[in-house]
């Protein structure tokens, strides 16, 4: 009896191209309904490794001895890869960025959960259904079509080492042309975010950077210049006034005024004494090497007042109208002005409330946040001001355990804990989405207003998307204030959800006025993340309707995460205002607090600043861009704020260095719960 032969060596070769020549669709494809950029200095890398990626694909394919076993691998990766893709792509479309590997396993419960309607919305509309089709359509034709064409047998050993080599040869291509990159060798190394690794060298490269990081760590040190550069003034003209002293006038000179010694904002501790290794080591040698900020004559202005700090949701300067919202105006124009500020989008809402809320850039994604339930959050105001014995409490009107906020809220240091819905603040909120922020206010100030000083924190929602009439309860409570405005149905939904928000601090303000407790209490207001909400398909460059309300075309990260940061007191309305035009960010918003309200804090343990301080300005986000007074560092490129300004040399790498010194201590703060180590 003959024995059969092994169908080895029988598939043609263009079996190998299979895999290479659909990957490379794959992220083409996801760059065109992403980022909408195949210019970016990355692209010919993402082809690339996507050729050598292919190769592995080849390889695994063709793996094993059974000719039916090959055949259904194949079909399995050509209809799992696209659902990678998908997931990423419906993501983008909801938040604008791309989700790392902590953030889809730590919240992809939340995401569907809370968002199923607007999965189901995208999935189903036009683009939606276009996008799925184009990813399922290399596995559908394979599968109808190809599969006599390209028979994923076993392969030979001679094609093997082929298709091996020649995965080797394109990875090292890539290494050796990314080196000989600045600014990709930058964003492949000491630069690194998932963000930008997936814009320019694609979804698989972005996702095999992350788990490196998360199996390895990061492989940067504290680079040794620590401090901002000194920029010479601009040298201006001093003209001596005239005498103008009246006749009859004495002569007698005035006693000179004593001048005040301000004194550094640090605490006593002693780095060198505390034994540590690796990454608290590190972050030791760094804090203890930067210049702490000096107090000044803001220094406890609000010192023993009451604090009600807000994270509005998806709030923004254009929402601020003096007849549309006219209470969020006189807050914005009456307190402190901050003219020059930004919310960066990093991890969206929970990102947002983490920046606000600890003063660091979230650098776990969305984990970042629920990574500190368990952290001894030291410098949060919750612990700050519970430390000075004040009444804490929190509050959310959504779900209370979203985002495991039963979990992390409760350890911000508020001293009463934290209700949101389903443990207690639905006893006073309507059941609706969105729910509305006024309610939550009028039902929950009895609960601290007789309890002075207080500390209160709010984590509003009526500004949630979408926005349009039908699907957004707020919008279409507050239709009629909007209705006639020169809009579009999704900017006029969303100004009708924020007015929500105005109705909420109206209320607020009336019964502060009215218990006469108004010059006693501090209300500070920031943002979550930009109205990420008003375009489903977009990308910086292609948002029409953000572009609509802001009144420009929104095409870089700068210009899309303005914002408004609001601090208001009452005993702020009589007197000018004061206008803060560097600047700033929501990095800055807790060391601001904590020197207004006179705390002991450690301005070298936060990576932003005090902004009445002589620190210089600085923001920066996830994706090493930053913004000083003198320039903008965008995507590897420096535009300076006025040209008649001289730079001292190595001005930009010795920023860039300083933001990258930064990043590297918010992440080793996260990860090693280092205050914890410091006071613990």
């Amino acid at each position: 009896m003959r024995k059969r032969k092994k169908n080895i060596g029988k598939a043609p070769w263009k079996t190998i191209f299979l895999f290479p020549l659909c990957i490379v669709f794959y992220e083409i494809l996801f760059r065109l309904v992403t980022v909408k950029d195949l210019t970016l200095v990355g692209t010919p890398y993402m082809v690339l490794f996507s050729l050598a990626y292919g190769c592995v694909g080849y390889l695994i394919s063709t793996a094993f001895k059974k000719d039916k076993v090959n055949g259904i691998v194949t079909s399995v990766l050509l209809f799992l890869l696209p659902i990678c893709y998908l997931i990423e792509y419906f993501v983008y479309r909801q938040f604008k960025i791309f989700y790392d590997l902590n953030t889809v396993f730590g919240g992809a419960a939340d995401a569907v959960g809370g968002y199923s309607h607007e999965i189901w919305r995208m999935l189903f509309s036009p683009i939606g259904l276009i996008t799925v089709f184009l990813y399922l359509l290399p596995g559908i034709l394979y599968l109808v079509f190809l599969k006599k064409s390209f028979p994923q047998t076993v392969s030979d050993a001679k094609k093997r080492i082929i298709a091996l080599v020649a995965g080797i040869v394109l990875f090292l291509g890539c290494f050796v042309g990314i080196k000989c990159s600045t600014r990709c060798d930058l964003i492949y190394g000491k630069e690194y975010s998932y963000q930008a690794a997936v814009s320019n060298f694609g979804l698989v490269t972005g996702v095999r950077l992350d788990i490196r990081e998360a199996l390895f760590g990061t492989s940067e040190e504290f680079e040794p210049v620590v401090e901002m550069p000194i920029v010479a003034p601009v040298t201006q003209a001093v003209t001596e006034s005239d005498d103008t002293s009246e006749v009859g006038e004495s002569d007698e000179t005035e006693a000179p005024v004593e001048e005040i010694v301000y004194t550094p904002n640090v605490m006593n501790i002693d780095f060198a004494s505390k034994l540590a290794s690796g990454t608290i080591a590190e972050l030791n040698a760094y804090v203890s090497s930067l210049t702490p900020t000096m107090k000044n004559q803001y220094t406890g202005m609000f010192e023993g007042k009451n604090l009600i700090f807000i994270t509005a949701e998806a709030f923004t300067a254009e929402a601020i109208d003096p007849e549309l919202t006219p209470t969020l105006y006189r807050m914005a124009t009456k307190g402190i002005q901050f003219t020059d500020f930004y919310q960066q989008n990093g991890a969206g809402t929970t990102g947002g409330e983490y920046q606000n809320i600890f003063g660091m850039l979230p650098m776990r994604g969305g984990m970042s946040f629920k990574n500190t339930a368990d952290h001894l959050n030291y410098f949060t105001m919750g612990n700050q001001l519970n430390r000075l014995g004040y009444f804490g409490m929190a509050f959310h009107n959504n779900d209370y355990t979203y985002y495991d906020r039963h979990r992390t809220h409760i350890n911000l240091g508020y001293s009463e804990g934290f209700m949101g819905y389903g443990n207690g603040i639905e006893e006073y909120v309507t059941s609706q989405w969105p729910q509305s922020d006024l309610e939550m206010i009028q039902g929950t100030l009895p609960l601290y207003m007789e309890h002075q000083p207080f500390n209160v924190y709010y984590m509003s929602v009526s500004g949630h998307s979408g926005y349009t009439y039908n699907s957004n309860s707020m919008s279409r409570k507050n239709w009629e204030k909007v209705e006639d405005l020169p809009y579009s149905e999704p900017v006029m939904g969303y100004l009708a959800a924020q007015i929500e928000l105005e109705n909420s601090m109206a209320y607020l303000l009336e019964q502060l006025e009215a218990a006469g407790i108004e010059d006693d209490t501090v209300i500070c207001i920031s943002a979550d993340h930009f109205p990420y909400g008003l375009d489903d398909d977009a990308a910086l460059g292609n948002m029409p309707y953000l572009s609509e309300l802001f009144g420009y075309n929104v095409d870089d990260a700068f210009e899309r995460d303005h914002n408004r940061l609001i601090l208001w007191c009452g005993m702020l309305e009589d007197d000018d205002p004061i206008v803060i035009d560097t600047p700033t960010s929501s990095l800055d918003i807790l060391p601001t607090l904590s020197n207004l309200f006179g705390t002991e804090f450690d301005s070298r343990l936060m990576p932003g600043r005090d902004v009445f301080s002589e620190a210089s300005a600085l923001v920066f986000d996830l994706g090493y861009n930053w913004k000083t007074e003198y320039g903008t560092y965008l995507s590897g490129t420096f535009t300076p704020a006025d040209d008649s300004i001289e730079l001292p040399d190595g001005y930009v790498a010795a920023v860039s260095a300083v933001v990258r010194n930064k990043l590297q201590y918010c992440r080793g703060v996260l990860d090693t719960d280092y205050f914890r180590y410091l006071f613990g």
